[in-house]
């Protein structure tokens, strides 16, 4: 089976933020044109290569993909369409956007192109954070996006927040979720923020000039945020995510239901025909390859069956629901507990990991020491002979 799900990455912004590591360029003076002709040879060539089956989501991620002009954006949608003309009769169609560059126009040309989820970059309501951490809109933004995008006909809206900012304090994040809930959104990603490399707030790190909250703060935060989205009716499916029945984000769980999707654009990833890849960052290389015929990519690499035994445990398990036994049996062939039996020995006894109709899911105790969780499937298939 084809992949059903398409990424595809707009790596230009307005500005670059402070804590940001992805393939991200400042948008003026780059030869946007030139890469969506770029983005619509390297489709060609995929399709050709492994031509699509049915579509069940497509994710325009960035960047901010709305930095786009209404015309570059119909181009895209236009070009989306001509080479994944198969869509789901339920198809998920999400674009991420950064509050303030939504205007009426873009809307209308994202829905007329069969865009049916947006999902907006807020990260705090707090003002002056926002300047602190490289954002450039304000919340004024965010409440005049919401507006639009409902005018527009958007149904499915989707807020990212983020706690763990420096200096920010629980009372912050507990006006943010306020603030969030007040505008009904659908769905809601909170993340806590990491410290990457070759990013400023790295630099700031490094020379001790990064003020971040404690620990039992920032647990405190994660903790008052599955409390009070429980209490508005969100479900947490997820580690970092929440939805009302029915608005979790598909194309998301491809990833963690370890599935393959084409991934598109500079610095885009993707897992195809059983081989995960990642394609050239820099602008000029990326144009080049596409303009030679070229897949753009960095690296391409089989994922051996012991490798993908052990992501699809470290990948489903972010889920709460779980990793399905029998769906593992159907796709490897061995049982869960014939490859990672005394893993799975050691978490249940740690009460990190519960085994319930079927399903190995995380604990409550497990999900607050995730990463850990993860970490001990890391060879284990290996080991096992699998």
């Amino acid at each position: 089976m084809p992949p059903g799900a398409v990424y595809i990455h707009i790596p230009f912004c307005t500005n670059k933020c402070h804590y940001c590591d992805f393939t991200a360029y400042v948008v003026k003076g780059q030869p946007v044109d030139e890469y969506l002709s770029a983005l619509e040879r390297e489709m060609a060539m995929w399709v050709r290569d492994v031509p699509p089956g049915p579509i069940r989501s497509i994710f325009i991620g960035g960047g901010t993909p709305t930095v786009l002009t209404p015309a570059q954006m119909e181009r895209l949608l236009s070009s989306i369409r001509r080479f994944f003309p198969n869509w789901s009769g339920d198809l998920e169609f999400t674009v991420e956007a950064n509050p303030g560059t939504t205007g009426p126009d873009l809307l209308r040309v994202m829905r007329e192109g069969g865009v049916n989820r947006l999902s907006l970059g807020v990260q705090t309501f707090r003002p002056d954070l926002l300047v602190r951490i490289g954002r450039i809109h304000g919340v004024e933004d965010v409440l005049r996006s919401v507006e639009q995008a409902r005018a527009a006909g958007f149904d499915n809206l989707s807020l990212d927040l983020i706690f763990g900012l420096p200096d920010q304090r629980v009372e912050d994040m507990e006006h943010s979720l306020e603030q969030a809930l007040s505008l009904e959104p659908d769905h809601l990603s909170v993340y806590s923020l990491k410290v990457e490399e070759n990013t400023l707030f790295h630099v700031l790190y490094e020379q001790g000039r990064l003020p971040l909250p404690s620990e039992d703060d920032e647990l405190a935060m994660y903790q008052l945020t599955r409390r009070r989205l429980a209490e508005a009716g969100y479900i947490q499916y997820e580690i970092s995510n929440f939805a009302r029945p029915g608005r979790e984000s598909r194309h998301n769980c491809t990833y963690w239901l370890n599935e393959e999707y084409y991934g598109l654009g500079a610095g885009a990833h993707g897992y195809v025909g059983g081989r995960r890849h990642a394609n050239v960052r820099g602008i000029r290389e990326y144009l080049q390859h596409c303009r030679e015929g070229r897949l753009p990519l960095a690296e391409r690499n089989r994922v051996p069956e012991a490798e993908a035994m052990e992501n699809e445990m470290i990948l489903g398990l972010r889920l709460l629901q779980g990793v399905d036994r029998s769906r593992f049996y159907r796709r490897f062939g061995q049982g869960m507990e014939e490859v990672f039996g005394p893993v799975l020995t050691s978490l249940r006894e740690r009460q990190l990991l519960t085994e319930k109709e079927g399903r190995y899911a995380l604990t409550e105790q497990g999900l607050l020491f995730g990463n850990e969780v993860f970490a001990a499937f890391v060879g284990e298939a290996k080991r096992a002979g699998g």
